[in-house]
């Protein structure tokens, strides 16, 4: 009964997000010129502003979230994800810095996958295997973009199609991605996509955070949740191997908040193949529906964040790879360990281990949603 209790209880707090009438009108999106490709293609920035103060910016060039603007404990707003200065850097950069993820989020081992009985191989760009959709994933594609009109809160809706065979990947995939910004400061990520012949497809999210404010600073002291009993291993090169552990007894474990630096340095062996945390929980309570998935609070600025979703995943990293040559927004030079990534998604390696399937057909629709709500700890 208290397990029933507690999904109902998590379900109601996703639905009201954005079920809840607002009483203000919605504050009208901003478009503007940010940049150009040297194809001569124009490339836009659009920012969702709530009334509380929250605002996010958009590109429609993969997608990229550049900017996240959230308050702290005393009603300071500052930027809490990752981004480059311009648009050059998201061109030419190679950390996904806020970029959607496909056609498959993770990566697939030695870029070969089986379906019906037909072997793919797709484009490999890391350590021999497939990471993050391939060589040109979404996260460097031109996304068509459309502000949704009359909606009640500021609503930007991205639209991709995906040809046959790119990457390697069959099947032409039609893809829409909706951003919603709620009065309640709940960022809403709404994924669909469709399909003309059998296919693969596992989209998400890359935005680094940093809910400090400090984009320099280590997150290392912020605490985490995640609501996961097990995770999925992986071999020496991050690729996975099938089966599924137990967090319990391991750094691994964060079912209670744990400061992140507490464990990150031990001699584990999944610590030792990422250089820290880089791995996919597997999220309890998988059941299609929207639940509450991970928590993060920094103790210096009071935020807290939320992450609400429908998937059976999470992949937690904590900036393992950053380092000072990456130059953010402001000439800011990003530091080891500056940010951590939840990218709610299915497992790694999924179509060739048993896990829950991420095949995709004909006549059927490929739906996810990710909720990323923030508030702060002592908030007047």
């Amino acid at each position: 009964m208290k397990r029933l209790t507690s999904l109902i209880a998590a379900a109601f707090v996703a639905f009201a997000m954005f079920a809840q009438a607002t009483a203000s009108p919605a504050i009208p999106i901003t478009k503007k010129l940010y940049g150009t490709l040297e194809s001569g293609q124009n490339i836009y920035a659009y920012t969702l502003k709530n009334h509380q103060g929250m605002s996010v910016t958009i590109i429609n060039y993969g997608g990229a979230v550049i900017k996240l603007k959230v308050p702290n404990r005393n009603g300071k707003i500052q930027d809490v994800i990752l981004g480059f200065k311009n648009l050059a850097g998201y061109v030419n950069g190679g950390t996904y810095f806020g970029g959607l993820i496909g056609r498959y989020a993770n990566r697939i081992g030695h870029g070969t996958f089986t379906l019906d009985g037909k072997v793919y191989h797709l484009s490999i760009n890391d350590r021999g295997n497939t990471l993050h959709g391939g060589t040109i994933g979404f996260n460097k594609r031109v996304w068509n973009a459309r502000i949704i009109k009359n909606a009640r809160v500021p609503t930007l809706q991205l639209e991709y199609t995906s040809p046959n065979g790119q990457e390697g990947f069959p099947g032409a995939v039609k893809v829409w991605v909706t951003y919603s910004l709620s009065n309640d400061n709940a960022l809403k990520l709404s994924y669909k996509a469709v399909t003309d012949r059998p296919t693969i497809i596992n989209l998400t999210s890359h935005m680094y955070f940093n809910l400090s404010g400090d984009l320099t600073s280590s997150i290392l002291d912020e605490k985490l949740m995640i609501n996961a009993n097990s995770f999925t291993p992986t071999d020496s090169l991050q690729i996975a191997t099938g089966q599924i552990w137990r967090v319990a007894g391991t750094p691994m474990d964060f079912r209670k908040p744990t400061v992140i630096g507490s464990r990150i340095n031990d001699s584990y062996v999944q610590l030792k193949y990422a250089k820290g945390y880089d791995d996919n929980w597997v999220l309890n309570d998988y059941n299609g529906k929207v639940r509450l998935a991970a928590t993060v609070y920094d103790p210096h600025s009071g935020r807290i964040l939320k992450v609400y979703t429908d998937q059976p995943g999470i992949q937690f990293y904590t900036g393992n790879y950053l380092t000072s040559s990456i130059i953010g927004r402001g000439g800011i030079h990003y530091q080891y360990r500056c940010a951590l990534t939840l990218e709610c998604q299915h497992f790694p390696y999924s179509p060739t281990k048993e896990f829950p399937s991420v095949v995709l057909r004909p006549g059927q629709v490929y739906r996810q949603t990710t909720i990323y709500q923030f508030s702060a700890k002592g908030a007047h």
